[in-house]
């Protein structure tokens, strides 16, 4: 598999262009009824419009977390049990500079290398090219023994694929997103998953209102947290929290 070599892969025009219309254009209202603005830090980038917790926002974003082109990928690298950890837009405006070069698990104290323990997806909503700030990777980076320090220059190539296509790589990759040159936005989401005993980047059970989450698939549930990681991990005094969810009331599934 290339990710396992080169830490990341690119699945070229994976999604549907008629969804990615359907997308950009939510994506636009969100901004506009939440009011978002750029970040002020550099990390987030200064000219940058970002929405989080994109799963909290529609149905539509639903889809994403689950999409078959993508979610059996995701599974490969981690394994079925992984849980989506956040699900947020990053729309790179013109004339912003590029991100500090990072890696998505380096705040997580366990030696490199090490198992994938994180793996994302960034959705090409526009082109990614490297005039309009493609994301940056260090291809095989992901099996260095350490991580970037903040500030830092590197080698990097540009992740350019054509709107509908998806980037997945490895947690542990070297990457950030670049500079935008150009006087149009660069424009994605980014679905990002981990291992089903890692703490999620967003908070799934508290920011998701759970009579959204009611409505979610049966695989959908799994992802935010709504199950128990190899018959253990996420128990409630040993029952399923999609008991809870349902109010259906808690059924022992596992031995006493």
């Amino acid at each position: 598999m290339r990710i396992a070599r080169d830490g990341y892969t690119i699945i070229e025009n994976a999604i549907d262009l008629g969804f990615i219309d359907e997308l950009a254009a939510d994506l636009e209202r969100l901004e506009r009824e939440l009011q978002v603005g750029p970040a002020r830090n550099l990390f987030e980038g200064l000219r940058t419009m970002r929405v989080y917790n994109l799963l909290a926002r529609g149905t539509l974003y639903e889809q994403i977390a689950v999409h078959e082109a993508v979610l059996p990928i995701v599974e490969a690298v981690l394994d079925r049990g992984c849980l989506i950890s956040s699900l947020s837009s990053v729309a790179i405006g013109p004339g912003e500079s590029a991100q500090p070069i990072h890696a998505d698990d380096q705040l997580i104290p366990l030696a490199k290398p090490h198992i994938p323990i994180i793996c994302n997806t960034m959705w090409a909503l526009t082109d990614f090219t490297d005039e309009n700030g493609a994301t940056r990777v260090i291809p095989g980076s992901h099996l260095r023994g350490g991580s970037p320090e903040l500030g830092e220059v590197h080698e990097t190539v540009p992740a350019e694929m054509a709107r509908g296509s998806v980037l997945v790589f490895n947690g542990s990759l070297w990457h950030g997103g670049g500079a935008n040159r150009t006087a149009s936005r660069r424009v994605g989401i980014a679905a990002n998953y981990c291992a089903g005993y890692i703490r999620q980047q967003e908070n799934q059970q508290l920011g998701i209102p759970v009579e959204t989450a009611r409505g979610f698939s049966p695989r959908l549930r799994k992802l935010v947290g709504y199950g128990i990681y190899r018959g253990l991990i996420g128990h409630i005094d040993k029952c399923s929290p999609v008991d809870i969810l349902d109010g259906t009331g808690p059924r022992r599934v596992l031995p006493d």
